[in-house]
């Protein structure tokens, strides 16, 4: 099944402005509430849906690449997006949750299925992870037909002896007094303008609403671990050099609980020994002999899944250019394939044999084998147009 286009998702033009998606992620997401919609399976996924769409078009960065590529630009066919095991509803909570401002009780305390959450919405700091950057080389076959691939990287991971606390037991936490576990503190200040409220985050738990007591021994106190990851890949096909895929939370992990960082991954395309590439086009220069391209014949030329033999109409001239439509890459977008371009040469030996010579000087007598003032003007027609 397809993904829906996320501009269509949350009804707003592919030119709205970054106002406007918010104002419409907003509307949706109240809309499809868990609190307003309790039980209701459908307006749950929808509430996801407009989350992801948001996630993508609120950062400028990812949305370009979304408006530039598609869902496979964003990472979307790797990391199956929030509603097919990416970000928990929780996720979504603790991500977005300022953006309803007063609605729900005050964020999102009063969604029963997330006790003890809203509080976070409220202010409470929710760390993220940091991003990781990986480079991914790749051949043309696997550009072609799109792989899977297998990566190991060294990671920050949750501590799996304190889930990822920081307390070496469930009472190695206790709630800050200076912020009362709200993460952030006020302070009313007396001004020539008046009286100025002003909120900012706890410095004595720094954000968090908790003080680690008792610190975990093998972590440190900071929830998370360096290890190796083995983290599957799944590269659509027709990326380009460059070109930069987002797999959705499997970053760093975030200090004691919050949302993992992303993966990165950054293309590299490995250089094919006879094929060029030119975006979604090949190239390939394929030399004739002489009597091939005087009297024709048929020759075998490379392709990405192997040889395909071409016909060689007699009279060949070099620099003639031979289409095979759909044998280049695909379209990331899945607008169907480039061509593969043969450009044709002559191959002249520089050596003669005294048989050859003779032949040669025969044929030079010929005024078929003489060169006549349209087929010169054709020639260096040709020629010039492959400056322009």
């Amino acid at each position: 099944m397809s993904k829906r286009d996320y501009y269509e998702i949350l009804d707003v033009a592919k030119t709205a402005t970054a106002d406007e998606i918010k104002k419409a992620y907003r509307k949706k997401a109240i809309q499809y509430h868990p609190d307003k919609n309790p039980g209701d399976k459908t307006a749950e996924e929808k509430f996801k849906e407009a989350a992801e769409a948001y996630e993508v078009l609120g950062n400028p960065q990812k949305r370009q690449r979304y408006d530039q590529f598609g869902h496979a630009g964003v990472g979307s066919s790797a990391s199956g997006g929030f509603g097919a095991g990416g970000m928990s509803m929780e996720d979504i909570f603790a991500h977005f949750g300022d953006i309803f401002g007063g609605h729900f009780g005050g964020g999102f305390g009063g969604f029963s299925g997330f006790g003890g959450f809203g509080g976070s919405a409220r202010g409470q700091r929710v760390r993220r992870g940091s991003d990781l950057r990986v480079k991914v080389k790749l051949n043309l076959e696997e550009i072609s037909n799109g792989v899977e691939k297998k990566i190991k990287v060294k990671k920050l991971v949750s501590c799996q002896y304190c889930n990822g606390s920081g307390a070496a037991s469930s009472s190695g936490t206790t709630t800050c007094t200076t912020c009362n576990g709200s993460g952030r503190v006020t302070r009313v200040q007396q001004t020539i303008l008046g009286q100025m409220q002003t909120t900012s985050e706890c410095s004595t738990c720094q954000g968090e609403g908790q003080i680690i007591k008792d610190k975990c021994t093998h972590c440190g106190g900071d929830g998370v671990l360096r290890q190796d990851d083995i983290i599957n890949i799944n590269i659509p096909a027709g990326v380009m050099e460059g070109m930069q895929l987002t797999v959705n939370g499997k970053g760093n992990a975030a200090r004691r609980g919050g949302i993992s960082g992303d993966l990165l991954v950054v293309i590299e395309e490995e250089k094919h020994p006879e094929l060029i590439r030119d975006e979604n086009d090949l190239i390939y220069n394929l030399l004739l002999s002489v009597p091939v391209a005087a009297m024709g014949g048929s020759v075998e030329v490379p392709t990405v899944d192997g040889k395909v033999k071409v016909n060689i109409p007699s009279g060949t001239q070099p620099g003639k250019v031979l289409r095979l439509r759909g044998k280049g890459l695909p379209s990331i977008n899945s607008y169907g394939n480039g061509d593969l371009l043969v450009n044709i040469g002559v191959y002249i030996p520089k050596n003669l044999t005294r048989d050859e010579k003779r032949t040669l000087e025969e044929l030079q007598k010929s005024d078929n084998f003489k060169p006549s003032e349209s087929a010169s003007k054709g020639f260096f027609a040709h020629f010039r147009n492959l400056f322009r």
